[in-house]
């Protein structure tokens, strides 16, 4: 049986993608950063811990239970960039991102009774110059509210976008091909 420990509709919509079957059971754990951690250290950490949390939970209900925990986040000189607070942290997010090339760093952490096995995705995502405009209209859209880096590379910011090297998948917020390769290692 596999769990995967998140709530978050793009990740579901992955995995439904790419064939797996799964049960959601989110994760509720703060995702604050640590002082001074490393983004790759931040969701990998992140990512075991939420699946640690539903395992925990889950693990006398489900004989044969895997869980699959993930977190995303995006960084800009060695600087995690999480969820915008609120709209003014959106424009902020979306000023330091505006014609510089960042990383989108997804962990993954997949778990059961006998391994763990935890991983990262790294991405560089390239932006193109934002006007002010841009900004409050992509702001008033909404989409950026709940998205590590305040975008979303699948939905309006998809124009801003011209170059990424690395998996697409991961800068959704889950690298399909990663996580079915650890699943594998399981079996």
């Amino acid at each position: 049986m596999l769990v995967l420990a998140s709530a978050s509709p793009r990740r579901h919509e992955l995995l439904t993608q790419a064939g797996f079957t799964f049960e959601i059971h989110p994760a509720h754990i703060p995702e604050d950063p640590h002082p001074g951690e490393d983004p790759i250290a931040y969701v990998t950490r992140l990512a075991r811990q939420k699946a640690e949390a539903v395992f925990a939970k889950l693990s006398g209900t489900y004989p044969d239970l895997t869980v699959l925990g993930a977190d995303t986040t995006v960084t800009l000189d060695n600087h995690i960039l999480g969820k915008p607070e609120n709209e003014e942290d959106a424009a902020r997010m979306l000023r330091l991102l505006s014609g510089r090339t960042h990383l989108v760093i997804t962990g993954v952490a997949v778990i059961t009774a006998s391994h763990t096995e935890v991983a990262a995705d790294v991405t560089a995502v390239q932006f193109l110059t934002l006007s002010e405009k841009e900004i409050r209209d992509y702001i008033a859209t909404g989409e950026p509210s709940d998205k590590a880096g305040a975008y979303a590379i699948q939905g309006h910011a998809a124009r801003w976008i011209p170059r990424i090297e690395g998996c697409y998948f991961n800068v959704v917020g889950l690298p399909i091909s990663l996580v079915a390769t650890l699943l594998q290692s399981l079996q």
